[in-house]
């Protein structure tokens, strides 16, 4: 499982107060000039004002030690304030929090979750976690023809975003499950994925 983190960069802001984001907007800003201690203080006013964005960029700033003393705990927080919140890139980063144990303890359960809600909105590499859960068994039990659907979404995701090497890794599980599934559990999952892409 990947985590892809990075402060984003300014994007169109539809919650929050007219503060919050003049404080976020700063906050990129200083980020991008490489003023971490900058960042840091308008990311917290923003966040702590609601703002999911600053949100997410705190968690990653206390995950990273850009700007602070490195915090996994904090990461946590802040992550999972901006999922919560439905910030899909939160939702991803959640996951792989509680996958790898990262601020917390070990939760295979809560990776599940929190990968399944992001796979849900087209996050094409949590669509590859999950399909790499259900082959696995991790917070679930094995389930051949999910995981295979999962991973042949998150290879027409990642085509449709262009993200080269998520889908070759999505390519190569595609071989992997395949080799694994019965010829009717491989229908199924064809079956399901078809009936996907139709209802786009």
């Amino acid at each position: 499982m990947k985590t892809y983190l990075g402060v984003v960069a300014l994007t169109v802001l539809l919650s929050g107060t007219p503060a919050a984001h003049a404080e976020y907007e700063e906050g990129v800003t200083a980020a991008q000039n490489g003023d971490y201690a900058t960042a840091l203080r308008e990311f917290t006013a923003a966040a702590e004002a609601g703002l999911d964005l600053a949100q997410y960029n705190l968690g990653i700033l206390y995950y990273l030690g850009q700007g602070v003393e490195q915090n996994y705990a904090e990461a946590l927080r802040w992550t999972l304030a901006a999922a919560e919140q439905g910030h899909v890139n939160a939702q991803f980063n959640l996951a792989s929090l509680y996958y790898y144990g990262t601020g917390t303890a070990v939760d295979y359960a809560q990776a599940l979750r929190w990968n399944l809600a992001a796979a849900e909105a087209q996050h094409a590499g949590a669509q590859h976690s999950l399909a790499k859960m259900y082959e696995l068994g991790e917070g679930t039990e094995v389930d051949l023809v999910r995981a295979h659907f999962w991973a042949s979404t998150s290879q027409y995701n990642a085509n449709a975003d262009q993200d080269a090497s998520v889908s070759a890794e999505a390519i190569a599980l595609l071989g992997e499950l395949s080799a694994k599934m019965t010829p009717e559990q491989l229908s199924d999952a064809r079956k399901t994925f078809a009936e996907w892409t139709i209802s786009r």
